[in-house]
């Protein structure tokens, strides 16, 4: 059972790999015997973690992009590419969520959302699943929001990315299925480092079944399931990871 989530000889790139969610994803999947590509705009954060994840013997490459821009993402995967030669597991992470009265977003902010939200993992995961398809094959996990389906005010620029995302996970599983599998992880709220800017409440509590917001490892299971042979059978879902929200 434990070689369902073997992932050695396996290269996963995972994009806003330097903290938060990503961080824990990086750190688990090389656990599991991955090399891992960690891909932020800040080139130093993903060093320290490539650093890292190289002192667990594992091979490791740091290097920056602004996910939401395709020559950006572009010069990326060339960069992916010319270093390993095959990625296995795509982890499309990046992303933000800026909470501002719908009649106050401009159209800038909107732009930057739907940009790192959608438009850049739709060209990053389109790039990176065609050379799959056209190879051994492999999984592309997008990491997706309870706002995607659950009403959230202040948010709803993210959340109509969010949910655009979705429909792209679907939409991709089949254009790249069967050697590629496509997956989303629809996140509850997560005590990373965006959690310092929210109330003490809300750092103890959540309208979940839960009753709390998830530690940042709890992301690792689902993410290992849907990256590993364990999910061979397993495309174009999306897979809460909320505690249950309501």
């Amino acid at each position: 059972m434990q070689d369902l989530f073997d992932l050695s000889g396996k290269t996963a790139l995972i994009t806003g790999g330097s903290r938060g969610l990503g961080l824990e994803m990086a750190l688990a999947f090389a656990d599991a015997g991955a090399d891992v590509i960690v891909a932020s705009r800040k080139l130093e954060n993903c060093e320290e973690v490539a650093e890292r994840i190289r002192a667990m013997g594992r091979k490791a490459l740091g290097l920056r992009v602004h996910a939401g821009k395709w020559d950006d993402i572009d010069r990326l995967v060339e960069s992916a590419y010319q270093a390993f030669p095959r990625i296995d597991i795509l982890v499309n992470n990046a992303g933000m969520s800026p909470a501002v009265d719908s009649h106050d977003v401009t159209e800038d902010l909107f732009d930057k959302v739907v940009a790192l939200n959608f438009k850049g993992p739709f060209r990053l995961a389109a790039l990176i699943g065609q050379r799959m398809a056209q190879g051994e094959g492999g999984s592309i996990i997008n990491i997706s929001s309870g706002a995607s389906w659950k009403a959230m005010p202040r948010v709803v620029a993210y959340a109509g990315a969010k949910a655009a995302l979705n429909a792209m996970t679907i939409s991709l599983a089949q254009e790249y299925g069967p050697k590629v599998r496509v997956n989303a992880i629809a996140a509850g709220p997560f005590l990373t480092d965006i959690s310092r800017a929210w109330s003490e409440e809300q750092r103890h509590s959540a309208p979940n079944a839960a009753g709390r917001p998830g530690r940042p490892e709890e992301i690792v299971t689902t993410a290992l399931y849907l990256a590993s042979p364990a999910s061979s059978f397993v495309s174009g879902t999306i897979v809460r990871c909320d505690g249950a929200l309501r």
